[in-house]
């Protein structure tokens, strides 16, 4: 893998980057989000619980084929 490089403002030397720059990946599991969302009444409490983004479950939660709402209490029932 090519080193990235980033350039120097006082020197202009080519500084390799030998880190990954930014948040580490959430590992949040399913089950845990589905728990989260039976406990609360809307995906922003559940979110909160769980120090993500609306949007992460969501995601989380399409790529299984499942829908924030079935497992809310103020949703409906689960199919």
């Amino acid at each position: 893998m090519p080193h990235k490089y980033v350039i120097c403002p006082k020197c202009q030397t080519q500084i390799p980057i030998t880190h990954k720059i930014g948040r580490k990946p959430l590992n949040i599991g399913v089950k845990n989000i589905c728990d989260a969302l039976r406990d609360s009444y809307t995906v922003t409490q559940a979110a909160k619980k769980l120090d993500c983004s609306r949007a992460y479950l969501y995601k989380t939660l399409k790529e299984q084929g499942k829908s924030p709402k079935t497992f809310t209490k103020g949703g409906g029932t689960e199919k």
